[in-house]
């Protein structure tokens, strides 16, 4: 048996897909202690294959194991860890909340409680994102899957409660000139110009709209560039000015946020695609 399928394994190891404009996915085994605490801004939908995955969310702390699904809410903290000795496998799919609101179009962002569903209908629609990595999924297959999660999400969760009307369409041009402008300074002003939405108001609504803040998205969007350079062989300090980061240590207080480890860390448990 391979390594990369042996759970019993002692060193930690990070399989990881991620096609240019397709959903980044990963398969991983952890013996004991996997991530810090850290945020995404995607939903973070997954499945624990072999053991216990635990993790401190919303408070309380979580246990992940085979025939549930993980639903992690976007910018929500959260860490990794075996809840045994006997570490844990699992997969994971980051799913953009943009890609949910192109089926919802407009809707807050569903929301499941815990971070753990025993739901059928999660289980069978985040079934695509959680195949094996070495399985990409084809562009029209990725689009169907992505539309019956965003239906799953939303019948799970329910109808959210007095919330008020979100514009949508204002928030969508922000996040728009946001993904062209990412060698800019960006200000609230430039995307309230771009938008033609009032500035705080533009917020609230972009936070209910794609689960985060636009500076969150905006840094997010520069680690995403920057973790593509690191693996293209680009120097830390090179790939981290290039993404848009004052320097290094600016670029790794925030890479370590998001991800739990520091650049070099996320780097070297990576293994090979099979």
């Amino acid at each position: 048996m391979d390594r990369k399928e042996d759970p019993s394994a002692t060193s930690d190891w990070v399989i990881r897909s991620a096609r240019p404009g397709s959903v980044e996915r990963i398969e991983a085994w952890f013996g004991s202690h996997g991530y810090d605490p850290h945020r995404h801004d995607t939903y973070s939908i997954g499945r624990t294959l072999a053991g216990v995955q635990s993790f401190h969310y919303k408070g309380s702390l979580r246990h992940g194991v085979p025939g549930n699904t993980l639903v992690l809410h976007p910018d929500e903290l959260h860490d990794g860890m075996a809840g045994t000795d006997a570490g844990f496998r699992y997969r994971m799919a980051y799913i953009d909340p943009g890609s949910i609101q192109n089926v919802l179009g407009g809707e807050p962002l569903p929301f499941i409680a815990g971070g753990l569903s025993n739901d059928p209908r999660l289980y069978h629609a985040s079934q695509a994102f959680v195949q094996a990595v070495d399985h990409p999924l084809e562009a029209l297959e990725e689009q169907d899957a992505l539309y019956d999660l965003a239906m799953a999400l939303r019948a799970v969760a329910g109808k959210p409660r007095g919330r008020k009307s979100l514009d949508y369409r204002s928030a969508e041009r922000a996040r728009a000139f946001i993904l062209e402008h990412l060698h800019l300074g960006i200000t609230l002003e430039m995307l309230e110009n771009a938008s033609g939405r009032e500035r705080w108001s533009l917020s609230r609504d972009f936070r209910a709209l794609y689960g985060t803040s636009p500076y969150r998205f905006v840094t997010l969007r520069r680690l995403d560039r920057f973790r593509g350079l690191i693996l293209d062989g680009f120097t830390l300090i090179d790939a981290s000015l290039a993404a848009g980061f004052h320097d290094q240590s600016h670029m790794t207080r925030h890479f370590t946020r998001c991800y739990g480890v520091p650049p070099m860390r996320w780097l070297e448990r990576l293994r090979p695609s099979r």
